[in-house]
C-alpha cells in the first residue's frame, strides 16, 4: 500500500502493525486550519479494526492547542498522549473498555495541569426531527434546541452550543471559558442542515460567548448568537449562557385570561418605555432608570390605581442603540440586560399580571440593523436579509428586511413569537411596521423596488408568514392578543385568515389618530371647517378591530407633546387635552395612550430622561392625571363603551353635522341595548345654554363624567339635573337641554345606570 500524505505527517497513529489511520487525508490540517466542518470526525474517540489477538482498541485523538502535553484518564489508568501535530494535537490508543467517559489532563505553562472533559467525545444535543423541521420552517419550540443550553449531556453538566451557519467554512464557539482562543473549540456542522453544533462540559450560566464564525471567502467574524437568551449590557455586545429558575405566581391571572375574550372585555393600554418612565437617584448623586425588579415595585401599583388593564412595553428585545427605543433589535430572544436579567423581566410580567394588569409587547420583524457582530450577512453571506439591496435594505431606517421567502428565517421569527408568549407569560405582541412588510415598494422610487412574481407590488411571502405566524400563535395561545401597526388601508388586517385576513386580533386605527390630532391642534374658530375631520373615522370604525392609538410616535421627532398639540392659552390648552382624551374614550375601539399624556407632559418625549412627574404638583396637570383615571374607572364600569366596540349596533349618531357650534353627539349602546351611554362634545370655547339633544329614554339622566369640572381643573360648570321628556328629537323618543361647558366633553347616562 502506498504511504499517504496523512501516514507520513503523522506516523504515531500507525504505530501499533494492524491500525488503519480513520482520519481522512489533509483532515488534520483542515482541522489545524480552524477550517473542518466536522471536527467530531477526527477528534474524540474512535473504534479501529481488531487487531491479531482480536482485541478492540479506540483511538482518541485530542485538539489541545494551548497544552504543554496531555494525558488520557480512563478509570485509574493514566496514559500519556502523543503530540502528532506541532499545532496541539495529540492522540493515544487505549482498549475500547477504558474510552468510555474518558477525560483530559492538560498540561499547561507552568506545569499548571487542568482536567476537562473532552468536547468532542459527546452524540449531538440536536436530533434529526429538529433539522428536519427547522429546514422546513416548522419547528415552533426551535429555541429549545439552538442557542446555548445549559444541560446535563451524557452525565456530564455543561453547555450546548447550536447555531445556523449553512455557508460558512467553519463555526467555532468562543468566550469565558476558554480564554476567547477561537482555536480551541470548533464546532461541527450536523449534515446538510447549516445547523453547527458543540456540547462544552462545564460551561455555566454567566460565561459570556460568542461565534467566530470562517466565512467561504476567508473572512473570520466575532458573532453574537442569534438565539442569545440573554447579553451584556449594551454597549458590550457578548451573548450570555442563562437559565431560569423563575417560579411563576401567575396561574390565576393565566386562568382568567383564558376565559374571557379580548373582543368583549375592556381594554384601555398604557404605552411605556421602561428606560423612561421613572428614574431613580443613586447614592452618588447620579439619576438612572429603574430596573426591572424595581419597575416591578412601582409600575403594577401605578397602573392598577390608573384603571389601565394592560401596559404596552416598548421592544424589550435587545438594542445596541438606546436612541432606537428598540425598535432596531440584535437579540430577538434576549430582554434587553440594561435592565437585568431576564428572570427579572420574568419578576416584573408576574407582578403585573397578579397586580390585574396584561401585558403587551412592541415586536419588530419588519427589519433588522446592519450591526456587523449581529445578524447581518452572518456567515458571511445574506443569510436573514436579501442579497438583492432593492428588496433586502430599508431605506427610511438604515436597516436591513428579512428574507421572509427563506424557511430557515421564516422559522427564526415564528419561534421568536412563540418563545415570548411562552418563556415570558406575555398576553400579546404588538407587530411594528407591518405596512413596510406588506409592500414591495414601500418608501421606494420607480426602480429601487423588485415585482413579486405577478408583477404586483405585495409582499407574498411577507403576507404568507404574518398569516402563519397568527395561525400558529393563536392556535397555541388563543386568549393573547396579536395586534397590527398596519398605516394603509390593506383589507381585513384583523381578520381570521380562513376568511381572507391577516389574521391578526385588533389592528392601532393610524387614520383616526391623525385625524384626531389634525382636528384637535387646530384654533377652535376654524374647527368648523374640520368638523368631519372628527366624523371620517366611524365611515370605517367598524372594518376593524380597532386600538385608538396616542402613541409614542405623536410626541416625538420634533412633533411636541399632546398638550403642546392643542391650541389657546394655557387653560384652553389643557381643556383641549381633557376634552381629546375624553373624545377617544367614548369612540369605539380599544384606546392606547403613551405614558405621559396622563399627566400632560409639557415637553416632548425625551428616551434619555424621566418624565416629568413633578409637574404633578400644579392643578391643571393633576387635573389631567385625575381625568384619566376616571375616564378608566368609567370606561369599566359602563359595558356600552366596550361590548359593542366592533359592532356597529353599539354606536348611533345622533348629531354628526353641527358644524357651526363644533358639537358632536353620539349614543354608544351594551349589548343587551339597555345600558345606553350619550358623549357630547362641545370643542369651542363658548358654553352652549340650552343645548338640546336626543335620548333613547326618559326620566333623569346622569353626567357620570364631565371634563369641565373642577376636580380636573376644570371651570365646574355642570348640568345638576337633566330630565329627558317624551320631546322627539334626533331620532330618538325623548330629548333633554343641557349646558355644554366649554371645551368639554359630557357622558351621560340614565341615572338607575349611572
Amino acid at each position: 500500500m502506498p504511504e499517504t500524505e496523512t501516514m507520513r505527517a503523522f506516523p504515531a497513529e500507525t504505530s501499533q502493525p494492524g491500525l488503519a489511520v480513520p482520519a481522512a487525508e489533509g483532515d488534520i490540517e483542515r482541522l489545524v486550519n480552524g477550517q473542518h466542518h466536522d471536527p467530531h470526525s477526527v477528534l474524540g474517540a474512535h473504534p479501529l479494526p481488531a487487531g491479531a489477538a482480536g482485541e478492540e482498541a479506540v483511538l482518541v485523538r485530542a485538539w489541545r492547542p494551548d497544552g504543554a502535553g496531555v494525558t488520557l484518564l480512563a478509570g485509574e489508568e493514566r496514559t500519556e498522549m502523543r503530540r502528532i501535530h506541532p499545532a496541539g494535537v495529540f492522540a493515544a490508543t487505549v482498549p475500547g473498555s477504558l474510552a468510555a467517559g474518558y477525560r483530559l489532563a492538560v498540561r499547561q505553562a507552568g506545569d499548571l495541569e487542568v482536567t476537562v472533559d473532552d468536547p468532542y467525545r459527546f452524540w449531538p444535543t440536536i436530533g434529526d426531527l429538529d433539522l428536519h423541521l427547522h429546514g422546513e420552517g416548522r419547528h415552533e419550540g426551535l429555541w429549545r434546541h439552538l442557542g446555548a443550553h445549559v444541560r446535563e449531556h451524557q452525565g456530564v453538566t455543561g453547555a450546548s452550543f447550536g447555531v445556523w451557519a449553512p455557508n460558512a467554512q467553519s463555526v467555532r464557539v468562543v468566550g469565558d471559558f476558554n480564554g476567547w482562543d477561537g482555536r480551541l473549540h470548533p464546532m461541527r456542522v450536523l449534515g446538510g442542515s447549516g445547523v453547527w453544533e458543540l456540547f462544552l462540559p462545564g460551561v455555566t450560566p454567566g460565561a459570556r460567548y460568542k461565534y467566530e464564525v470562517l466565512s467561504q471567502q476567508g473572512h473570520l467574524g466575532l458573532r453574537s448568537d442569534p438565539f442569545a437568551f440573554a447579553t451584556e449590557v449594551p454597549p458590550a455586545t457578548a451573548s450570555v449562557v442563562t437559565e431560569s429558575s423563575y417560579q411563576w405566581q401567575d396561574g390565576g391571572w393565566l386562568a382568567d385570561r383564558a376565559a374571557t375574550d379580548p373582543l368583549t372585555v375592556p381594554l384601555s393600554i398604557y404605552e411605556c418605555h421602561l428606560g423612561s418612565w421613572r428614574h431613580r437617584q443613586d447614592a452618588d448623586g447620579t439619576w438612572r432608570p429603574l430596573t426591572y425588579r424595581e419597575l416591578a415595585e412601582e409600575l403594577p401599583a401605578y397602573l392598577a390605581e390608573m384603571g389601565f388593564t394592560h401596559v404596552q412595553l416598548l421592544p424589550v428585545a435587545e438594542h445596541p442603540f438606546g436612541g432606537s427605543w428598540g425598535y432596531q433589535v440584535t437579540g430577538y430572544y434576549a430582554p434587553t440586560a440594561r435592565h437585568g436579567t431576564p428572570d427579572d423581566l420574568r419578576f416584573l410580567i408576574d407582578r403585573l399580571h397578579q397586580a390585574g394588569i396584561g401585558v403587551l409587547v412592541d415586536w419588530v420583524i419588519a427589519h433588522f440593523p446592519k450591526d456587523d457582530w449581529a445578524l447581518a450577512r452572518f456567515d458571511g453571506t445574506a443569510l436573514y436579509e436579501h442579497a438583492d439591496p432593492r428588496q433586502g435594505e430599508h431605506p427610511d431606517w438604515g436597516t436591513l428586511v428579512f428574507n421572509y421567502a427563506r424557511q430557515e428565517v421564516r422559522n427564526f421569527l415564528l419561534a421568536n413569537a412563540l418563545y415570548w408568549m411562552e418563556e415570558f407569560h406575555l398576553d400579546g405582541l404588538r407587530v411594528d411596521a407591518v405596512a413596510s412588510m406588506l409592500y414591495l415598494d414601500y418608501s421606494r422610487r420607480e426602480g429601487e423596488w423588485v415585482t413579486n412574481r405577478f408583477g404586483g407590488r405585495e409582499n407574498l411571502d411577507a403576507i404568507d408568514l404574518i398569516k402563519e405566524i397568527n395561525e400558529v400563535v393563536y392556535r397555541h395561545h388563543p386568549d393573547v392578543m396579536m395586534v397590527a401597526e398596519e398605516s394603509t388601508s390593506w383589507p381585513a388586517v384583523s381578520r381570521p385568515t380562513s376568511l381572507g385576513g391577516l389574521g391578526f386580533g385588533f389592528k392601532w386605527n393610524m387614520g383616526w389618530m391623525n385625524d384626531t390630532l389634525t382636528y384637535f391642534s387646530k384654533d377652535p374658530v376654524h374647527r368648523r371647517f374640520h368638523h368631519h375631520e372628527l366624523t371620517f373615522a366611524l365611515l370605517y370604525a367598524f372594518h376593524e378591530n380597532f386600538v385608538l392609538p396616542l402613541s409614542h410616535d405623536e410626541v416625538s421627532h420634533g412633533k411636541g407633546s399632546l398638550l403642546g398639540k392643542m391650541p389657546g392659552d394655557r387653560w384652553q390648552q389643557f381643556a383641549n387635552l381633557r376634552a381629546l382624551l375624553a373624545w377617544m374614550w367614548a369612540h369605539p375601539g380599544r384606546q392606547l395612550l403613551f405614558m405621559g399624556g396622563e399627566i400632560g407632559q409639557s415637553e416632548e418625549w425625551n428616551h434619555e430622561r424621566s418624565l416629568d412627574w413633578h409637574l404633578l404638583q400644579y392643578p391643571e396637570h393633576a387635573g389631567v392625571h385625575r381625568l384619566v383615571r376616571a375616564l378608566n374607572s368609567v370606561y369599566r364600569a359602563h359595558p356600552a363603551l366596550w361590548e359593542r366596540d366592533f359592532d356597529w349596533t353599539g354606536f348611533r349618531w345622533l348629531d354628526p353635522n353641527d358644524t357651526e357650534h363644533s358639537v358632536l353627539s353620539f349614543l354608544r349602546h351594551n349589548a343587551a341595548h339597555n345600558q345606553p351611554l350619550a358623549c357630547v362634545a362641545n370643542l369651542t370655547p363658548v358654553v352652549r345654554h340650552g343645548y338640546q339633544i336626543g335620548l333613547p329614554q326618559g326620566g333623569r339622566w346622569t353626567e357620570v363624567l364631565n371634563t369641565d369640572a373642577p376636580d380636573f381643573a376644570g371651570s365646574g360648570l355642570r348640568n345638576e339635573t337633566i330630565e329627558a321628556d317624551p320631546v322627539p328629537w334626533q331620532d330618538q323618543d325623548h330629548s333633554a337641554r343641557l349646558t355644554l361647558p366649554p371645551l368639554a366633553v359630557l357622558w351621560l347616562t340614565p341615572h338607575n345606570t349611572g
